[in-house]
């Protein structure tokens, strides 16, 4: 993992460099510079500097960076280098889908754990994967070593879910319900809005919004 010294606003954009430099890979680029990255990344070539100079001294003043030396240090630096095991927890339209997404095994993370309330689908397979009652979430988690979760039940379930998951020794989370968890110091939580990124899009697209 990275540096606790490296600030969220950094950690953040990692992702999205790591994302360009396997785009650079694809197209036999063997060096890139920071302003190279940046038109990518849809940033400015200073803040990439400034952003990877917190993980250390690369590149060559005046060349660049070696593309594939620092995919395999972000990969290091975001953890990407071990398997990491993923429950899901809600197994409606939501849940099902992200299950069957590709990009988890893509970034060495696997689904191996998944839970629902509904009796019809509790000891159904997927993927190698059942269907575990919600009611054994503790166990099945200690059992599985579960290190991320992800949430897609509903925001009246979303807080009791997560007290449960981090009494379990769950320590990231990614919550796609619509409330804002409470979490204790330790635990990490990314909030999933896309109704708000919508909402966003849509205050974009408003005519109105040019007479306000």
């Amino acid at each position: 993992m990275a540096s606790p010294k490296v600030p969220p606003t950094t950690v953040q954009r990692l992702p999205l460099y790591l994302r360009c430099l396997v785009q650079a890979s694809a197209m036999h680029m063997p060096v890139v510079n920071s302003l190279q990255i940046a038109e990518m990344a849809g940033t400015n070539a200073a803040q990439v500097r400034k952003d990877l100079s917190y993980l250390g001294e690369f590149g060559t003043r005046g060349v660049g960076y070696d593309v594939d030396s620092l995919i395999t240090h972000l990969s290091k630096q975001l953890g990407l280098t071990e398997s990491r095991r993923v429950a899901i927890v809600g197994f409606g339209r939501l849940g099902s889908a992200l299950q069957s997404y590709p990009g988890f095994e893509e970034r060495h993370m696997r689904v191996v754990a998944v839970f629902d309330a509904d009796p019809a689908k509790i000891g159904t397979q997927v993927d190698g994967v059942t269907v575990e009652s919600v009611d054994d979430l503790e166990v099945v988690v200690k059992q599985t070593d579960v290190e991320i979760a992800i949430l897609a039940v509903p925001g009246a379930f979303a807080q009791d879910i997560a007290d449960r998951l981090v009494a379990a020794g769950v320590r990231a989370i990614m919550n796609f319900a619509p409330v804002r968890l409470h979490v204790p110091e330790g635990v990490e939580v990314r909030q999933a809005d896309l109704a708000g990124e919508l909402q966003v899009l849509s205050f974009h697209l408003n005519p109105r919004r040019a007479s306000v």
